[in-house]
């Protein structure tokens, strides 16, 4: 597990690179405190900083063939290593080292690029061949490792961090209107966009080919979940086979491994899978906060754990914390990210570290594959209404049904303001109606998207140029039909499961050092996923019936018999502290001086909830945007040689 970056240069290097090269490092210690390695070429720098989890003592990047023509810096883990190597030394590869990450020079030199499909784990990696002079550049097929890029012409500098390339100097720090206004209605800024302009993602699963003489440039997908063939057999045995084998391979390590525990069915899952494969040697973490908030699950932890006999730590976390942290925070994440659930995946992750424990598993993606969502499966159910209204088959009747109310008071009350569902229902007919043939419901689940598309132009100095992204574009296209189902849980995976959840897993905690492994996000799962949803549709069974069927033997019942909570914290108790904090800041911020907000926008507001006690629409993202802009801005200021143009 590295932070890797480069530069790469049609012209050749310039006097300053390989200085560059050395504060792109330095602004990415937290990534791999344990060493550094560099390459330079005339055309080429490539470098990283290491944590060691595989071969501590061997490992060390940039790695070589046996010949010295190829060489690579990679972040991540290729889980299948110990398979590939077999093959690779059956067929004549000699390895010089134990690390996972040879594996894929001697593949590329077996297919080329198309070693990539053989690789099963998370990386992001560059790879020069001196011989053909060329640069392969490659992210996982999911995106659980970054990968940002700043181009300049016939020159490109990449790095695993977005402040890795500012805080080094290699890119300016200026906020992009267009990524605003998608932050403004995702809560995030959606691959392969970002919110500084000049920087883009490469897209999970993308990769890039640089021909250095002549110089060409080509970018490709080479991996797409629905591509999946159907699979006719039984959901819970085909899912629960693969997850056995997954729990053998992403628990290889020559460090202590653990896993962040709540009380839902993905962690627990993971977490009984885990301890068998380790033979016990398996720790869990969970954080709590104060008062005995009912968003607290480290009971519900704790009551599993003890039942299935695994060592765990239990630590807290109070809201002056929060609120003292809530800047660096916003700024570690490294995109802009409105979920205040990062404070918790950082408390987690520094409390592994703390304990010696540097590799954690987490349960991201169940939700997403699974339906675990209800705004997920509503969308879903929508879409299918929707193409009967274009055929005729159903009319507005359809759309007007009464919904149960909810549980929490604050819900009830926007439950109430929208007629018990029939207002949203009938607006979302008036949308299905006039929207493009072939357009996906755009999920609403907080109605972020209806405020946004009222708020941005009036809060946002920079509107006219906002505009002109539109946050609908990744809805819109034919090839989403006709299986909209499968063409949603694509969708929800490549926005909220990767660029929010699986981002902050990977930045809050490479930012204490620790590796972060998602087993429930591994290509073969989904891919298996998606081939029996082509045999048999899931998404009117109850959420998540397949994981349950494939786990309900080895997961004792009560976990499943729990209200769904998320990963949640006391939102209302937060909001309110970091309102007091940095509702100033908002006022006159960063975001105001750069022209991205209209001053004056939020003078007038004095509370951040309404009179029945919900949070005021988008304040909470806005604040989390000028906490980042913030620290991106300090970020630049202090980089050892500031950008300059050239």
């Amino acid at each position: 597990m590295c932070g890797i970056f480069g530069i790469i240069s049609a012209a050749g290097l310039r006097e300053g690179d390989p200085q560059l090269l050395r504060d792109l490092a330095a602004a990415l210690v937290h990534r791999g405190p344990d060493g550094e390695g560099f390459l330079e070429t005339k055309q080429v720098a490539l470098g990283m900083r290491r944590l060691a989890i595989i071969d501590l003592a061997g490992g060390w990047q940039p790695l070589w063939n046996e010949d010295e023509s190829i060489a690579l810096v990679a972040n991540g883990e290729v889980y299948n290593f110990i398979e590939l190597r077999r093959d690779l030394e059956a067929r004549g590869h000699r390895f010089k080292t134990g690390s996972d990450c040879e594996t894929i020079i001697h593949l590329y030199e077996e297919y080329g690029s198309d070693c990539v499909q053989h690789l099963r784990g998370m990386f992001a990696f560059a790879l020069l061949d001196r011989t053909k002079g060329r640069v392969l550049i490659v992210r996982d097929r999911i995106g659980e490792k970054p990968l940002f890029l700043a181009w300049n012409q016939n020159r490109l500098v990449f790095a695993s961090e977005m402040r890795g390339l500012i805080g080094s100097g290699a890119v300016p720090f200026e906020i992009d209107p267009g990524g605003v206004n998608l932050y403004m209605h995702y809560g995030f800024v959606p691959e392969p966009n970002t919110a500084v302009r000049g920087v883009r993602k490469l897209s999970a699963g993308h990769l890039i080919e640089i021909d250095l003489n002549p110089w060409k440039v080509s970018e490709r997908c080479w991996w797409r979940m629905e591509d999946a063939p159907p699979i006719d057999a039984d959901p819970g045995e085909t899912i629960r086979a693969v997850l056995e084998e997954i729990s053998s391979l992403v628990v290889r390590s020559d460090v202590p491994v653990g896993i962040a525990l709540s009380g839902g069915v993905d962690s627990s899952l993971i977490a009984v899978m885990a301890k068998a494969k380790l033979q016990n040697k398996l720790t869990a973490f969970s954080i709590g906060y104060e008062g005995g908030a009912w968003q607290d699950e480290t009971g519900l932890a704790k009551e599993f754990a003890d039942k299935v006999g695994i060592q765990m730590h239990v630590g807290q976390i109070n809201t002056e914390d929060v609120v003292n942290g809530f800047a660096d925070v916003c700024l570690k994440k490294d995109d802009p990210i409105a979920d205040l659930t990062g404070s918790s995946y950082y408390a987690v992750m520094k409390m592994a570290r703390e304990h010696g424990v540097p590799v954690m598993l987490m349960g991201h993606g169940g939700d997403e594959l699974f339906w675990g969502y209800k705004w997920q499966k509503d969308a879903a159910i929508r879409a299918e209404r929707r193409e009967k209204l274009l055929r005729g088959d159903v009319g507005l009747a359809s759309y007007l049904r009464i919904s149960k109310p909810p549980i929490s008071w604050t819900a009830a009350m926007t439950w109430l303001e929208h007629g018990g569902g029939l207002l949203s229902g009938l607006q979302n007919w008036r949308q299905d109606k006039s929207w493009p043939r072939h357009q996906l419901p755009c999920w609403d689940p907080h109605h972020q998207w209806r405020t946004a598309d009222a708020l941005a132009p009036v809060v946002l100095d920079c509107w006219e140029e906002a505009r002109q992204t539109d946050p609908t574009a990744i809805f819109r296209g034919e090839q989403f039909f006709p299986r909209t189902d499968i063409s949603l849980t694509k969708l929800v995976s490549e926005t909220y499961m990767t660029v929010n959840g699986i981002a902050q897993g990977d930045r809050l905690s490479m930012a204490t050092s620790v590796e972060c492994r998602l087993p429930l996000v591994d290509y073969r799962l989904i891919e298996t996923v998606i081939g029996l949803r082509k045999a048999q549709p899931d998404h009117h069974l109850p959420p998540k019936a397949w994981l349950h069927a494939a786990s309900k033997d080895i997961v004792p019942t009560f976990v499943f018999e729990r209200r769904k909570r998320g990963f949640a914290p006391p939102w209302r108790r937060w909001h309110q502290a970091i309102f007091d904090r940095h509702i100033s800041d908002l006022r006159n911020g960063a975001l105001v001086q750069a022209g991205i907000v209209r001053r004056g926008s939020f003078d007038a507001i004095r509370s951040i909830h309404d009179w029945c006690g919900r949070p005021t629409p988008l304040l909470i993202p806005m604040l989390v945007l000028e906490c980042w802009a913030q620290g991106m801005t300090r970020a630049a200021a202090n980089a050892p040689r500031p950008y300059r143009a050239q």
